[in-house]
């Protein structure tokens, strides 16, 4: 794919810890020779995020992708953060400006994009053929969080600036409730939400929901059979997004497809903050049906 690494060949990477499993240098270096752009995208494992900032500016990187565990680390190396970035507490993205470091997160779009082109009307699966279409709003949309983590922070805080109302559910309690204020939404613990037996204000809460996003690790290989969600509460009103994406189809996402609902799988986050970052890096605005089909097919390779 990369014709020629030369001196004048400009450098990204993704920093990581584990980082062998990460889809980004696929992604990245596809785009860069799909665009003709002298540049390649290389995964490193590090112990230290400051070493790798500080060999950001030493050798020029151009940018960097972050990943766990260093998402939050990273915050206090950097020169300045976005407001979303800083309010998320956690950046995964880094853009060197002649040795000045920028950082900002791409998650948010990530989560919030493919829910906007869920809600498109007269779509009923996400996403294969919708990146060209209309999108959908979220402002006022009552949407449950399942997670309070890092990754359910980028969610929680792209959902709020878009206006819907959020209700964190979460197993820590005092994790759940310190989310749910800064955002001033609510808390409900993971297992009242399953319970099979409800109180009037829970059978109302379920009700009005539009949305269960689940950012946990729950149903992630090589656990396929596990749910943070009861299926018998999810109904053909809501739209069910899961963040993980191996496998593709998780437990969740078959149990809301069997119950009517509108479905959003982790590939289409992944691909949509890959893209943001690729505008970044570049200020071209790729084509992200073609980064699916690209990264759909690897996969199927890997598995055969």
């Amino acid at each position: 794919m990369i014709k020629e690494i030369t001196p004048a060949t400009k450098l990204y990477c993704i920093f990581g810890k584990p980082v062998s499993h990460s889809m980004s240098p696929l992604i990245h270096n596809m785009l860069f020779n799909k665009f003709d752009i002298d540049a390649v995208y290389l995964a490193f494992q590090i112990n230290d995020i400051k070493h790798g900032v500080d060999a950001v500016r030493s050798l020029g990187i151009k940018a960097a992708s972050i990943t766990i565990p260093f998402k939050e680390a990273i915050l206090e190396h950097l020169d300045e953060i976005d407001e979303t970035a800083r309010q998320i507490g956690a950046v995964n993205t880094v853009i060197n400006n002649d040795g000045y470091l920028w950082g900002c997160n791409t998650d948010c779009a990530g989560a919030v994009e493919p829910l906007k082109e869920a809600l498109s009307e007269g779509l009923s699966v996400v996403p294969e053929d919708l990146f060209a279409l209309s999108k959908g709003s979220l402002d006022g949309k009552n949407v449950s969080i399942i997670g309070a983590g890092g990754a359910a922070r980028a969610v929680v805080f792209g959902i709020k600036k878009e206006g819907a109302n959020i209700t964190i559910v979460n197993r820590s309690k005092d994790k759940g409730e310190q989310l749910a204020i800064q955002v001033n939404g609510q808390y409900l613990s993971l297992s009242a939400y399953n319970e099979l037996t409800y109180d009037d204000s829970m059978s109302n809460h379920l009700e009005q929901t539009d949305i269960i996003i689940n950012t946990t690790s729950f149903g992630m290989t090589p656990n396929i059979d596990e749910s943070p969600v009861n299926p018998l509460i999810l109904n053909k009103k809501m739209t069910v997004m899961d963040i993980v994406y191996n496998p593709l189809r998780t437990k969740l996402l078959k149990d809301a497809e069997n119950s009517g609902c509108k479905i959003v799988d982790g590939l289409s986050m992944f691909i949509h903050q890959g893209a943001a970052q690729f505008e970044l890096f570049t200020g071209i605005k790729p084509p992200r049906q073609i980064m699916r089909e690209y990264v759909l097919k690897n996969m199927t390779k890997k598995h055969q």
